[in-house]
């Protein structure tokens, strides 16, 4: 089964390597990709939400035996929601194409095209702790478009990609303004 997202830091590192090379680390620019990999504490969180949703499909196993079918109903139900909010937790992030900028948030998605960014570029500011409503001192990657308009920041160092992972953050941050400056020109 291929997993796109391993090869994110492998293409990138090979592409380092090769400074003369393109510095977008991807040969099919056409495809949404998320140039960094899911942070551990978002894999983590994806991880505990899927063993609860077993749990719950197991107790819908064991509710349909006992002859109680709505029940089992509901608990199916309740187990495929916490499935559907794990995958979702997975899919939350930046996304980068040759058609612009994706970010995906959980409950909403809101794309830039590249011809509509007049900057991309990492700032230091008060950034929100793993989402949660505390703020600390930290890096964001911020999108600036034509006008004047700043959307909420596309990473931080914060965020559950990045905390306690800098390195990937900067990584991750020069590969989407790469990326800018590859498409933005055009």
């Amino acid at each position: 089964m291929p997993l796109p997202f391993l090869t994110a830091d492998r293409a990138f590192g090979a592409a380092a390597e090769n400074a003369d090379d393109v510095a977008l680390p991807f040969d099919d620019h056409v495809q949404w990709r998320r140039p960094y990999r899911p942070g551990p504490w978002r894999v983590g969180a994806a991880a505990l939400l899927l063993l609860l949703a077993s749990f719950i499909l197991l107790a819908a196993m064991i509710i349909a035996f006992a002859g109680a079918l709505s029940g089992a109903v509901v608990c199916l139900c309740f187990g495929l929601a916490v499935i559907a909010c794990a995958l979702r937790l997975l899919r939350v992030g930046t996304w980068v194409s040759k058609h612009g900028v994706r970010r995906v948030g959980f409950f909403r998605t809101h794309t830039v095209p590249w011809r509509r960014a007049s900057a991309v570029r990492t700032v230091q500011q008060p950034v929100r702790w793993l989402g949660l409503p505390r703020t600390v001192q930290g890096e964001a990657l911020v999108l600036v478009q034509q006008g004047g308009e700043q959307l909420p920041p596309l990473l931080t160092d914060h965020n559950a990609d990045f905390l306690a992972r800098h390195e990937a953050f900067d990584r991750a941050a020069d590969t989407i303004e790469a990326w800018n400056a590859e498409y933005a020109r055009r």
